[in-house]
Parts: structure tokens; C-alpha cells; sequence
């Protein structure tokens, strides 16, 4: 449902169905074929969006697939190709290719980030919620294809009690016990820029203690502290997140916490440059 609205709006928003250029330059009996082609290399996600526009627009519009969802891509590889009414084609292309190249690009970019980890790592990259609004469903999507796992999809998932948080609770021990007493299944995170707050995190014996903003020689102190006092029956996953990027990955991966979290593979990711190749069909 999610999708079928988002695709509604972005035809809505395109004035597909008003497309004056294509309704008056362009016989409504012509028939056209489209080539997708890769002119980068990357990840491919969100082929079925791809489709589902055109679909919508005209339910003649048939395709022929030759890549899939999480397909490694070369440059100059043909993806697919889509056959019918050129009106539709036409008028479809650019809200087709915007989800594609959108969805690509996420997992272009997380691809390269989960390509930094050893195969022997048990390290694994995450993303966060920082996606565009309304559009978080595609974006984790793209990370799983990408290779990545999801994060919390929303607010309701898990409890992650960061900063600002911290500074309306008194004794987080207290409040944790409190809530594990209502709640004995959902995981519970909690953010740490310092020492003093990983032992609190500790004390109150937290599912996942994430260390945000610290530099790689702080955060090297703060993995060895957690897993000093970790024990067979109590030994909290780490995250490290804030401000990781693909040339400092590495290092950060050397430190075997099990999760890496990373805002831009989903706010910053360029898209992957793809082009429609339309013929006409005699």
C-alpha cells in the first residue's frame, strides 16, 4: 500500500496523466521499446517499482527482465526492456528511473561499506532512520539489498535511549528494570559518548550499547572496557556510529563489534546512473 501511494504521488507530482510535450508531439497509436542500461557499475534495486510505474500508467506496457533485485551491474549491462504504448513510455520515464536510481544508489553505497568487512568478521553494517520521509520502506530495502541490515524501521521497534534522553532520567537502572517488567521481549539500546555512561549502561545490563561520536582511539578503550566486564551470561552487542566513512571503515571493523551504523548509505547515497533507451516500434 505504502508503495502504490508513494507511486501515486510521484505521477501525481510529474502531471504524467497531463503530459502535454508526449500527448501533443506524439501519435497516440505509436508503440516503442526502452533498453535499461547501466553506465556505472553498482547494485541494482527497485526493478519492480520500475515496472509497477509503468503498469500504472498503462497496463499495456509489458517488460522482459534480464537482471534482478541485488544484481551486480558493469557498466553498459542491459537490465531489461519494456515494450508498449510510447506515450506511456515516454511519459513514465523519468518517475521510473527516479525510483530506480534512488533505490540503486543505497545499495550501491552500502555494498561498498559491507565489502570492507572480512569475510570472517562478525562485524555487520546497519543503517538508521535517516531516510527521506515517507520513503523508508525503499530506502531499508535497498540496504538489504545492498547487503546491509536494518536498524529499527521505527520508533515503536526498540527502545534506543541517546543523549537527550539521558537528561530527563535519574537512575537509568531503575527505569530499565521498570520497563523490562511491562516489556520482555523488545531489545533495549542505549547511547554512549563516555565512560560514565557505558557504566551505567553496563549496570543496567542493556541489550546493545552504542558508541556515538568517539574517536577510533576512544572507541578502542571503550570496546576493551565493555568487554572486560562483559561475562557468559551478560555480554552486550556494540555499536559503533557517528561520522564512519569508507575510508575509515576499515579500521573501525578491526575493533569486532558486531554492528557499524551508518546514516549516509541512506542520506547521502548518490544514485547510480542509469539510462532509457527508447526506440520506436514500427
Amino acid at each position: 500500500m505504502i508503495i502504490d501511494n508513494l507511486i501515486s504521488l510521484a505521477l501525481k507530482e510529474d502531471n504524467v496523466f497531463d503530459d502535454i510535450t508526449t500527448r501533443e508531439f506524439v501519435s497516440s497509436d505509436k508503440q516503442a521499446q526502452a533498453v535499461l542500461i547501466a553506465n556505472n557499475s553498482g547494485i541494482l534495486c527497485g526493478v519492480d517499482i520500475f515496472i509497477k510505474v509503468f503498469k500504472t500508467i498503462d497496463e499495456r506496457c509489458g517488460v522482459s527482465l534480464k537482471k534482478r533485485d541485488c544484481s551486480k551491474l558493469k557498466q553498459g549491462d542491459e537490465i531489461l526492456v519494456v515494450t508498449g504504448p510510447a506515450c506511456a513510455i515516454l511519459s513514465g520515464e523519468r518517475t521510473a528511473l527516479n525510483f530506480l536510481q534512488y533505490m540503486s544508489g543505497i545499495a550501491t553505497l552500502t555494498n561498498k561499506f559491507v565489502e570492507c568487512i572480512n569475510d570472517d568478521s562478525k562485524t555487520k553494517i546497519y543503517d538508521t532512520r535517516k531516510t527521506v520521509p515517507g520513503y523508508r520502506e525503499l530506502a531499508k530495502y535497498a540496504v538489504r539489498c545492498g547487503g546491509g541490515t536494518n536498524h529499527r524501521k521505527g520508533l515503536a521497534d526498540m527502545i534506543l535511549v541517546k543523549d537527550n534522553h539521558l537528561k530527563f532520567v535519574k537512575d537509568l537502572t531503575v527505569k530499565i528494570d521498570k520497563f523490562r517488567e511491562k516489556f520482555k521481549n523488545i531489545s533495549i539500546e542505549i547511547e554512549c559518548e563516555n565512560v560514565e555512561q557505558i557504566k551505567q549502561a553496563l549496570s543496567a545490563k542493556v541489550d546493545i550499547i552504542m558508541l556515538d561520536n568517539t574517536s577510533f582511539e576512544d572507541t578502542k578503550k571503550m570496546v576493551a572496557l565493555i568487554r572486560e566486564f562483559s561475562t557468559e551470561n551478560y555480554k552486550p552487542e556494540i555499536e559503533i556510529s557517528g561520522n564512519i566513512n569508507i575510508n575509515t571503515v576499515k579500521e573501525f571493523v578491526k575493533l569486532g563489534v558486531e554492528r557499524i551504523s551508518i546514516g549516509m548509505i541512506t542520506h547521502s547515497s548518490p544514485i547510480l546512473d542509469l539510462t532509457l533507451e527508447i526506440t520506436v516500434v514500427k
